[in-house]
């Protein structure tokens, strides 16, 4: 009987390997999960799909300027990589300066910063302290408020 069981578990890690590298092959993308955990309790509070290459936005209002501001993130290699921010007016807490290999460029009343190219293995935020945090993600817009509560602790993760 554990030889049977030896054989089927070797079984099913090729069969599982197989799968991944036939998805690889196939769109050249690699299936992620982007994961929302309450950084308190470790508790899951929202899971999404994603591939390398794939962005989600996290927007919120400025504490002190009072202004929306959107960060830009792409998925790339297990990893989250800062891609662009979006802001209506300079003040704490928000990028001053260009650094190499970033662009600034106006969006109507808003700057945007791109090419920033940053790499983290987890994002942390305070949900809605001051106004809700919004995750858009998929083509969809997620009350972070709703999904994890008014001043939670979070960490987002790709898995």
């Amino acid at each position: 009987m554990p030889a049977f069981n030896k054989r089927l578990g070797f079984t099913l890690l090729i069969l599982a390997l197989a799968g991944t590298v036939c998805g690889i092959l196939l769109n050249g993308k690699t299936a992620q999960t982007l994961v929302i955990r309450d950084a308190v309790s470790g508790k899951v509070k929202g899971r999404w799909s994603m591939n390398d290459g794939d962005e989600f936005a996290i927007e919120f209002i400025h504490s002190v300027n009072m202004s929306p501001v959107r960060e830009t993130f792409k998925v790339e290699g297990g990893s989250i990589t800062a891609a662009s921010v979006r802001f209506h007016s300079f003040g704490a807490g928000m990028q001053s300066n260009i650094e190499e290999g970033q662009t600034m460029a106006r969006d109507g009343e808003a700057m945007v910063i791109s090419g920033m190219n940053r790499t983290f293995t987890e994002l942390n935020y305070i949900v809605g302290t001051v106004s809700d945090h919004l995750l858009i993600i998929n083509g969809e817009t997620i009350s972070m408020t709703d999904l994890c509560g008014r001043n939670a602790h979070i960490t987002l993760r790709i898995r």
